[in-house]
């Protein structure tokens, strides 16, 4: 479908978005890359939602289907040690946006070229997937009511699936999530008379293990559920019983009774352990991302699609990681998608510093776009 040298250039972007990786709402200088070369294409190009977010257009009128690529990296430093390896200390593209970003534009080229009959094509380039909602921001400032789309698709890179598998599920994708913070607090004191003081680290111990265990006691075990406690920050010095802890972490779900659940339970288990120890917790719990449920039509169309071009398309599980696509689904039918893009050897996962795009995949996952715009406006 490509010329070889069209596929070498997609290459060339990927690997030099690659090297200017940056963080989200910040990404001005991926931003100008993609519209200039949308532009220059013959694409009608808004700038400026969600601060860097991209948008364009081609087609003739009637439907309307929109693609999605996520172009924020994350703050990782990078150990890949790759020619090409990030030149931007503590910012890295460990989760594979730059070959988003890039078999978007591959398509997106070939679709200028060949021109987009029987409806519209919106490309949306989104900044800040990573935490911060830019989806969520670019529906806020206008962006299906301006780019209005009968459907919205979405696919991330999958290192553990083999090249040549597709995964889109009918209904759950990806979990909701949350992050909390619990700040606990008492009487600090000196080492050796612990009596009086209050158990501040001992609190936090424990309100770290009994948040773990929270979902295989509060939830059933056919409904999926988990709570992970990433940071305890306390204490200052060997002699001193530190009058404050901090735990933090994160909540994943899919059925909203049981982000409730999960939710009121934290709260109980926390302040509760703090009180038999004699302190306070004060508790700073943020929903972040709904849960990426795929419309079953959408998703039945993305199989076909990747089976018409060889692809396996058979069925995998749900993962518990999240991605903002969930509030473009929220907003429209549509599907996320995972292309197999695992690499022979070492295989680092997703958010590894030794993470890398497999470019071998980039060529397949522009095809499949094409061919997915085309099947989705030919009815």
């Amino acid at each position: 479908m490509f010329e070889s040298a069209h596929i070498d250039e997609a290459i060339a972007w990927r690997r030099n978005l690659h090297r200017h990786p940056e963080l989200g709402f910040q990404e001005e200088r991926t931003s100008k890359f993609i519209a200039g070369l949308l532009e220059g294409w013959g694409w009608q190009v808004q700038t400026g939602l969600a601060k860097t977010g991209v948008v364009a257009r081609l087609g003739d009128g009637g439907p309307s289907i929109g693609l999605r690529a996520d172009i924020d990296a994350l703050p990782i430093e990078e150990t890949t040690g790759l020619e090409y390896a990030s030149s931007y200390p503590g910012k890295m593209h460990a989760c594979g946006h730059d070959g988003h970003t890039a078999m978007l534009l591959l398509a997106a080229r070939q679709m200028a070229s060949e021109g987009v009959t029987g409806g519209n094509v919106t490309l949306i380039f989104q900044p800040a997937e990573e935490n911060d909602g830019g989806a969520r921001v670019m529906i806020e400032e206008g962006l299906f009511r301006q780019h209005p789309c009968d459907s919205v698709f979405g696919i991330h890179n999958w290192p553990g699936l083999a090249p040549g598998r597709l995964v889109a599920r009918d209904g759950e994708m990806m979990a909701a999530f949350a992050i909390f913070e619990i700040t606990i607090e008492g009487r600090g004191g000196h080492g050796a008379m612990p009596e009086q003081s209050d158990g501040v680290v001992a609190a936090a111990s424990r309100i770290a293990t009994a948040l773990q265990e929270l979902p295989a006691r509060r939830l059933s075990p056919l409904v999926p559920g988990v709570v992970s406690v990433t940071q305890i920050h306390t204490g200052s010095a060997f002699n001193v019983c530190p009058d404050r802890a901090v735990v933090c972490g994160t909540t994943r779900w899919f059925q909203s009774e049981a982000g409730d659940e999960i939710e009121t339970r934290l709260a109980e288990v926390a302040q509760g352990i703090a009180a038999a120890h004699g302190c306070r917790a004060n508790i700073d719990y943020q929903r972040r991302y709904p849960a990426a449920v795929n419309s079953a039509a959408e998703a039945g169309l993305a199989r076909r699609v990747g089976e018409a071009m060889g692809l396996d398309a058979g069925e995998a599980g749900p993962s518990m990681a999240s991605e903002d696509f969930a509030f473009m689904l929220n907003e429209k039918p549509g599907a996320y998608i995972w292309l197999g893009a695992a690499r022979q050897g070492e295989n680092p996962g997703l958010h590894s510093p030794r993470f890398d795009f497999n470019d071998e995949v980039l060529p397949t996952g522009a095809e499949y776009w094409v061919r997915l715009t085309r099947q989705a406006l030919s009815g």
